[in-house]
């Protein structure tokens, strides 16, 4: 269903379209949870280091297709906002085509280079295999991340944030039960697990591919339609790219915190995993806002209204200020059970760390709901080249914390690097709010 969010009560508005992309952020992270509970309990320790030595690169490269992905989808509901279905058609046909040839250079680029990037990484000898074997499935499937966040990215465009929703719970489900199968019925260790991922995201790929064809009338693209258009790409590209180096720069950092880390043995980096996992299930909500600003912010200022803006910023800051105290007490008080999902309970040291790690994280979360909330809102009214430059505050916040704070105080130094990052990112992101009000505000004045 298209939804229009240029009419009615911004708070009414928001909830409404990011309930559903909550939804799907959750189920996103529960099967990534499952798949780390699932090598932790069957493979052990050792290997759920291995699968967690992988993370940063990980989100170097997928984060950058995601942000690829998010920036196409921005001038898509521009359009949508100017009622320009012509346009709109236009702007997905050359999507697929620069979509495609990104995914071709890029699955050729990381699998030949993963290997030596995490021996540059000094990722543990005793996991270095395994790590290999898991990112480089994990990399042969970028083609199907790109299909994904592309066609989900642009049904979200239109207003539509439950129908991407449906599709990523019916993967979900399929990852585990391969998941289940791969490992345990075939053994085929992590690169089992990395199999299931890879497979059930492109099933819902193919899904959101074959309802966008088939249920939305405004992108059955005509025959002319269909032609490359150096302009439309050089805007989609100004969108599209900024936002994927913004991903990128920002893991830049978090590789650098990531390689601190794997100094400090196998038993951090299993910690620092299980935690991970555990925080990005619980910062589904400022995700979900995020996308909600996006779409909310291009329909908008498509549309001229620039006061809406402000209104839904406003509305959804309350919502990830309130959400914030939540999750914190959530790790204070389940730190420990929810670790013991990952790990044996006579772990107890690395539980207690996976517990110290939630809590200082979470007490940083309301930096980070307005890192998510203005970016993106930023990134949707057309200003992707802020989002780099956050970026580049966060990454210079994590690289502080692997070159200074893990060689000098350990693991308290790798739970701070996060928390750090989204204080420097909104020393910049709020700021940089208001000068593009401003240029908003002087460009609608002048178009009228």
């Amino acid at each position: 269903m298209i939804k229009d969010m240029t009419k009615g009560s911004p708070m009414k508005l928001i909830l409404g379209f990011s309930i559903p992309l909550l939804f799907g952020f959750l189920f996103q992270q529960f099967y990534s949870m499952v798949d780390t509970v699932i090598v932790g309990r069957f493979l052990g320790k050792e290997n759920l280091a291995a699968v967690g030595a992988t993370g940063a690169v990980n989100f170097l490269i997928i984060g950058f297709c995601m942000g690829v992905c998010s920036g196409f989808s921005i001038p898509v509901s521009h359009k949508f906002g100017a009622g320009d279905y012509s346009g709109l058609r236009r702007v997905v046909a050359n999507c697929i085509w620069l979509t495609a040839a990104f995914a071709v250079v890029m699955t050729v680029l990381t699998t030949v280079l993963c290997r030596p990037i995490l021996v540059v990484m000094k990722t543990p000898e005793n996991i270095l295999d395994a790590s290999y074997a898991y990112i480089r499935v994990i990399f042969l499937g970028i083609p199907v991340t790109f299909l994904y966040n592309m066609t989900s990215g642009v049904i979200r465009a239109l207003g539509d944030s439950k129908t991407p929703v449906i599709f990523l719970v019916m993967s979900s489900f399929i990852n585990i039960g391969l998941d289940l199968f791969f490992i345990v019925n075939l053994h085929l260790g992590v690169q089992g697990a990395a199999w299931a991922t890879v497979i059930s995201q492109g099933i819902s790929g193919l899904c959101c591919l074959l309802f966008m064809i088939k249920k939305f009338e405004i992108l059955r693209i005509q025959r002319d339609e269909w032609a490359p258009n150096r302009h439309l790409m050089g805007t989609l590209c100004g969108m599209g790219i900024p936002m994927g180096l913004q991903y990128s720069i920002t893991a830049i950092g978090s590789v650098i915190l990531q390689s601190a880390t794997n100094t400090l043995g196998s038993d951090a980096v299993a910690a620092v995993t299980a935690a991970g996992r555990i925080g990005g299930f619980l910062a589904c909500p400022f995700d979900a806002m995020g996308s909600t600003m996006a779409t909310y912010g291009g329909q908008n200022v498509g549309a001229g209204k620039l006061d809406r803006i402000g209104q839904g910023l406003k509305s959804c800051i309350l919502l990830g200020a309130g959400y914030s105290v939540i999750a914190l007490c959530i790790s204070i008080f389940l730190g420990r059970p929810l670790a013991t999902l990952f790990l044996d309970a006579s772990e107890m040291a690395i539980i207690g760390n996976v517990r110290l790690f939630l809590i200082i994280s979470t007490s940083f979360y309301f930096p980070l709901a307005l890192v998510n909330i203005i970016r993106f809102m930023i990134q949707g009214v057309g200003f992707p080249t802020f989002a780099i430059l956050a970026g580049v505050f966060e990454m210079a916040a994590r690289a502080l914390a692997g070159f200074v704070l893990v060689p000098t105080v350990g693991f308290i130094g790798s739970c701070l690097g996060s928390p750090i990052a989204w204080v420097f990112a909104d020393a910049f992101l709020i700021p940089a709010y208001f000068h593009v009000k401003k240029v908003l505000q002087k460009r609608l004045g002048e178009s009228n």
